[in-house]
């Protein structure tokens, strides 16, 4: 399995690389970082490198996302949203590895 991005998060990654001036071949990498208040975050940047051999590449609605090996064991079947309201703004984690989650979501437990 591989991590995806639902059509409307790879819409917004495109919308931030280009109000950015981000070149094309700009990779969108998602990892975990230990921390949180459940023990690992959840990180999304720009990066312009990929290594064959630490890193796994995936095409997800015209986006290039890159996961690195050890954070693939963690992220294995997420799926990455847009989520949109009054009161809340920013990308959304569904990971079947987590065992727990915080409240605002941004870090998990697995």
């Amino acid at each position: 399995m591989a991590i995806k991005l639902t059509e409307r998060a790879a819409e917004e990654v495109m919308r931030f690389r280009k109000e950015h001036n981000f070149d094309d071949s700009m990779l969108l990498r998602i990892g975990v970082a230990g921390g949180g208040c459940s023990g690992f975050n959840y990180t999304l940047n720009f990066d312009d490198s990929f290594d064959m051999k630490a890193d796994s590449k995936y095409d997800c609605h015209g986006v290039s996302v890159v996961v690195d090996k050890k954070s693939s064991l963690y992220l294995d079947g997420t799926e990455v949203d847009w989520y949109d309201s009054l009161e809340k703004q920013g990308f959304t984690f569904n990971n079947p590895n987590a065992v727990k989650s915080c409240g605002c979501g941004s870090s998990f437990q697995a």
